[in-house]
């Protein structure tokens, strides 16, 4: 490790930055370095603009993922090296809003009957019948399962936040066969890794990207198909059955309530809720005007 990798991690460390965010952040000032081929603190604003332009022409990543690499090295920059960070001179890309892609009902029911082995077709049933978030699947504890209340409990969530997500009886008793199916018996994941899922880790969360493709194919759905395309049809299915915005913010852990409006623009009740003005116009017969 490095001086200043590990300057860095301590920074991140000391602000109690996720695991996950703290990998992604290290990860790319590593590439950064890499880039131009010399230590990050001897690089400046001019190769940082090259970077970012190089992110978009070349590498060809979203505004978001742009966003998230230039957050890691004004982080590098004005709190591991203490130098000022010019806005004017890196300026953030603009956001680009894209509405997800939702699967009806009767296609997530093909999407995990399609889901083999079991275990997939347990995970793609947790993602889908709780709304939870794919690091937040794969962390699930054997303790978080509460049939007495009928919830499950998220621990150490996006932002660190806990929240409690309803537990239905299909899932349940789904959870509770998959239980039975594991030898030996883990102590403390819901789904623990490795080849024979008795290992003292979780899963990856590429086990249920590879779930959710795998069952995307063999149910013949032309769709693009990932673990969050779950959450949002949980969200977006939740709102169609008349359940309220602000319930759905609580159990999606959203921060924002304009987070979860969202699902507005997804809903086909609230999308037919109101007519369309070309259906008041009264228009003449173009058969009648064409005789």
């Amino acid at each position: 490790m490095t001086h200043l990798r590990k300057m860095m991690l301590e920074e991140l460390q000391r602000r109690n930055y996720s695991q996950h965010t703290t990998r992604c952040y290290i990860r790319t000032v590593e590439d950064f370095a890499r880039r131009f081929n010399r230590s990050p603190d001897r690089l400046g604003p001019r190769h940082i603009r090259e970077y970012q332009a190089e992110l978009f022409q070349k590498r060809k990543l979203s505004p978001g993922t742009v966003r998230r690499s230039l957050s890691a090295l004004r982080f590098f920059y004005t709190k591991t090296l203490n130098k000022a960070w010019s806005l004017a001179e890196t300026p953030y890309p603009k956001k680009v809003f894209h509405l997800p892609s939702i699967l009806s009902q009767e296609e997530v029911a093909r999407l995990i009957d399609a889901a083999h082995p079991r275990l997939h077709r347990t995970l793609l049933i947790t993602l889908y019948a709780t709304g939870v978030r794919n690091a937040e699947l794969t962390h699930l504890k054997v303790s978080d399962i509460d049939s007495q209340r009928m919830v499950i409990h998220i621990q150490g969530g996006k932002g660190r936040r806990d929240r409690d997500v309803l537990l239905s009886a299909k899932l349940l008793e789904e959870l509770r066969a998959h239980w039975r199916r594991l030898r030996p018996k883990p102590n403390t994941w819901l789904f623990p890794g490795n080849r024979h899922h008795c290992g003292n880790q979780p899963i990856d969360t590429k086990t249920t990207w590879y779930a959710c493709k795998q069952a995307a194919l063999r149910a013949g759905l032309q769709k693009a198909i990932h673990p969050h395309t779950l959450r949002h049809c949980f969200a977006t299915h939740l709102l169609e059955a008349g359940a309220d915005l602000r319930t759905i913010q609580i159990l999606l852990g959203h921060r924002d309530l304009k987070e979860t409006t969202i699902y507005l623009h997804l809903s086909e009740r609230h999308l037919h809720a109101t007519a369309s003005p070309l259906d008041s116009l009264q228009l003449k017969d173009r058969s009648a005007q064409e005789e």
